[in-house]
């Protein structure tokens, strides 16, 4: 059985809760600025730690002016934004619990999450989040209050708090310790429905004070910050955007990605929290505009070099060479002025550094970013440990690796390869669910997470897939789909990947076509726009997506390869049920739905 711990690990006093921290910050330097929001002239306007203290104890006297009690349940149904940051604080600062809700939820989602969790306020940013809760409260029989997550609605807010006073306040933020739940966050229902994952003071807090000096490297320095555009219904966004506050990094807000690069080129953030899907786009959008502009062949030897020089970096740290030899770096430097600094200016020009989470990374992707002066530092977390528990940190990074532990968690490998977590990050069971609770951990107290991996000698965790997700072919072969779909996810044309083969005689996989990836490839054929019925019988298209696979196989045994695959007509979304809010696989939805285009995939 492996195991790795980092030490250094915080100790915070058991009676304090999320906002101490914060009002110890705002004190020690209440003109820094700890938001900012949009100017309506492109620009940005800074919103000081005082400003921002003030806004959220207005929020917090309107809530108990409408009757919010310590640990009362309070549920947010609104896109990343500065108000959701101030409404966020002013629960806590009221003593209750916040309860975030993907704004692109359905009805019937609202109705489990609100029922199962007993809120009855709810803060919405739209007509359509609240038509939702409305739908959802009618049909689970239960009344429910909305109110708007909008300037108008904190307005309305600080007026209704006005008689409050500020010892009521008080008691009411101080009503909650390190032991008490902070947010109930439901996990993403690839398993069945969604279970509330009880997430306490001390897992923000403590994670918080644990990861800061371990990320030094990441976050720390003068005038660090960000541009948050990840849902901050996902436990990783809600996290990072409470380590933000409480370590002095500005945070920005983006929640309209048509609008992210414009909102990147204007901020200018240090560094960047994202998804592996980002990367992709990026990674194709580039590839693209090269070949558009005749400068495909240029962009691939930059692309090659910088990955060849990543490479070499990992092996020098590995002790494995002496890092990247004088023709490399020379190749490295010329590119580095023609072409690298264009990828960085995507990212606003100032990101030293891009922390993915949520999904794999596709090792290659990752040494090209890297290796363009972009270091991608994956981490890996789960809802039920507050996210991050590892991270690769500048100095000790190893691509295809998600890092080591944050202090104060220590890794264990079990007999079956399970990767299990304990720490002050991991969850204090699930709501109303005590024997879900009970199963979720083993008997020394590590959470299961229902991944595969392995350490290596120095601690490094590598993930290699989940243990209900392993595919056992016929012949009896253990398939991990996971890295077989990344490197084929990767392709521009490419959108998302089910490997199949469970019984079968051979592993197979279902493809499904990126719409903008799928015009960039046909503008680059001289090609009439494709429609994804078109594009999913068109030979070159199949033979792009082939290259891909063919890729995917060279990493792999022949029994573990990919032999067939089908292009499906249609996209995997949210919307159609076959993805979560957090954009991950409902593998078994995709499998059900598709039956009829596996069965002819292993048809003679």
């Amino acid at each position: 059985m492996q195991e790795a711990q980092t030490d250094q690990v915080a100790d915070l006093p058991a009676q304090t809760n999320v906002t101490d921290r914060f009002l110890a910050v705002a004190a020690e330097r209440p003109h820094a600025p700890a938001y900012a929001v949009r100017n309506g002239a492109g620009g940005w306007l800074d919103v000081s730690y005082a400003s921002f203290l003030d806004q959220v104890r207005a929020a917090a006297k309107g809530l108990i002016a409408l009757g919010v009690e310590p640990r009362s349940m309070v549920g947010i149904m609104a896109p990343t934004s500065y108000e959701w940051a101030v409404i966020d604080q002013a629960i806590w600062f009221a003593g209750a619990v916040s309860v975030p809700v993907y704004e692109t939820s359905s009805p019937m989602q609202v109705e489990h999450i609100l029922a199962d969790s007993g809120a009855r306020l709810v803060f919405t940013a739209a007509a359509r989040h609240r038509t939702a809760v409305e739908r959802a409260a009618q049909q689970g029989g239960f009344e429910v209050s909305v109110v708007p997550l909008d300037a108008t609605g904190l307005a309305e807010l600080d007026r209704a708090g006005r008689g409050v006073t500020d010892e009521a306040l008080e008691a009411a933020r101080s009503a909650n310790c390190l032991a008490d739940v902070a947010s109930l966050v439901y996990t993403s229902g690839t398993t069945g429905k969604p279970k509330g994952a009880r997430i306490t003071h001390a897992n923000f807090a403590v994670g918080a004070a644990n990861i800061l000096p371990f990320a030094q490297g990441i976050v720390g320095g003068c005038e660090q910050r960000t541009l948050m555009f990840l849902p901050l219904a996902h436990v990783l966004a809600h996290a990072v955007q409470y380590i933000c506050l409480v370590g002095g990094i500005q945070i920005a807000h983006a929640s309209d990605l048509k609008t992210l690069t414009t909102d990147l080129s204007s901020f200018h953030p240090t560094w960047l929290l994202a998804v592996p899907r980002v990367f992709e786009k990026l990674d194709a959008g580039a590839a693209a505009a090269a070949h558009e502009g005749g400068t495909a062949k240029i962009f691939a030897a930059a692309r090659a070099t910088a990955i060849e020089y990543s490479e070499a970096q990992d092996a020098e740290a590995r002790g494995e060479g002496n890092g990247p030899g004088a023709p490399l770096r020379a190749r490295h430097a010329l590119f580095d002025k023609l072409v690298y600094p264009k990828i960085r200016r995507i990212l606003g020009g100032s990101a030293k550094y891009t922390v993915s989470g949520a999904s794999a990374l596709n090792p290659e992707l990752a040494h090209f970013f890297r290796g363009a002066g972009l270091g991608m530092q994956e981490g890996y977390g789960l809802t039920e440990t507050t996210a991050p528990a590892t991270l690769n940190i500048p100095g000790h990074t190893r691509i295809g690796s998600v890092g080591l532990p944050v202090p104060g968690t220590t890794i264990r490998i079990a007999e079956d390869q399970e990767i299990l977590i304990r720490g002050a990050i991991v969850f204090d069971g699930y709501h109303g669910q005590p024997e879900a609770s009970v199963a979720a951990l083993d008997e020394d107290g590590f959470f299961r997470t229902g991944d595969i991996g392995r350490l290596d000698a120095d601690g490094y965790l590598y993930v290699t897939g989940r243990k209900k997700e392993i595919i056992v072919t016929a012949g009896g072969k253990n398939v991990y789909p996971t890295p077989l779909e990344e490197t084929i996810r990767s392709a521009g044309v490419v959108s998302q990947v089910v490997v199949v083969g469970d019984g079968r005689p051979f592993v197979g996989a279902l493809v499904t076509l990126d719409a903008d990836g799928l015009a960039q490839w046909a503008k680059a054929q001289g090609l009439s726009p494709l429609s994804l019925a078109e594009a999913s019988t068109h030979e070159g298209l199949r033979a792009e997506v082939q290259k891909a696979v063919d890729l995917a196989n060279e990493a792999v045994s022949q029994a573990e390869s990919i032999r067939k695959f089908t292009i499906l007509d249609t996209e995997l979304t949210e919307e159609s049920g076959h993805l979560t809010p957090s954009l991950k696989l409902q593998r078994n939805v995709v499998i059900t739905d598709y039956a009829d285009a596996i069965e002819e995939l292993y048809r003679a």
